[in-house]
């Protein structure tokens, strides 16, 4: 993708290939900051016991620290876009399901309801059927 004008034969598949982007590495971005505060600020440990209270296992919370962390390096760099958005999906049904089904539905309810869990899984799931789009590492020539 070298041409990002807005007008030529190529156009529409440009722009994909840029909102792509935008959108891989934005949410690559969040997904890291978020891991990086289950362990700096509420730490592993922490993160388990939190996974344990709602009657998860603990290893679920060290494992989302982990898919987290390197799904959102891999997302911000465009390395298997397409797998690691699908793998993003199920941690946040996850987490709408069990951290937030309780709440109801709006995120601005106490605790946070699941609107926000799940729009982020939609957004995952449309991220998988773009693809790496521009700047990736792992696009295709």
């Amino acid at each position: 993708m070298s041409d990002l004008s807005l007008t030529g034969a190529a156009t529409a598949e440009n722009r994909a290939d840029l909102a792509a982007f935008v959108l891989r590495a934005s949410t690559g971005l969040f997904f890291l900051i978020h891991g990086l505060i289950k362990v700096f600020v509420f730490t592993p440990a922490g993160t388990a016991g939190y996974f344990e209270s709602i009657g998860l296992p603990g290893a679920l919370g060290y494992l989302t620290i982990l898919i987290e962390v390197l799904g959102g390096i891999a997302l911000i760099v465009g390395y298997q876009t397409r797998w690691v958005s699908l793998v993003m999906v199920p941690v946040l049904l996850g987490a709408a399901v069990f951290g937030h089904g309780g709440n109801g539905f709006t995120f601005s309810n106490q605790g946070g309801g699941w609107e926000y869990p799940v729009l982020w899984a939609v957004v995952m799931f449309a991220l998988s059927l773009l693809g790496d789009g521009a700047w990736s590492v792992s696009r295709r020539k």
